[in-house]
């Protein structure tokens, strides 16, 4: 664990970007070329979403076994955002 003002070692860091290298690769063996680009998208827009999306994903295809497609993407993104609170705007007449 790096303490906060001490900056990483070469070998943390080296670590670090290995473990992304091979969290990036499991992700395209798993997603369709389609459902990987529009998770890139994601994890540059909303890193939070990427982080849960990543570990949905994960969970899917170990309890499936089978490549997950950008409709089953979209799907998933959209309950893991949750429901948007409508606004709604009432006019009262006098």
């Amino acid at each position: 664990m790096v303490s906060e003002g001490v900056p990483p070692s070469d070998e943390e860091v080296r670590r670090q970007y290995l473990a992304r290298l091979q969290l990036r690769a499991t992700l395209k063996r798993i997603l369709t070329k389609e459902a990987f680009e529009r998770l890139e998208r994601v994890k540059m827009a909303n890193p939070e979403l990427y982080a849960k999306a990543v570990q949905a994903v994960m969970y899917l295809y170990q309890a499936k076994g089978t490549v997950v497609d950008e409709d089953t993407l979209i799907k998933l993104l959209k309950r893991l955002r949750g429901q948007k609170k409508e606004t709604r705007i009432r006019i009262l007449h006098k």
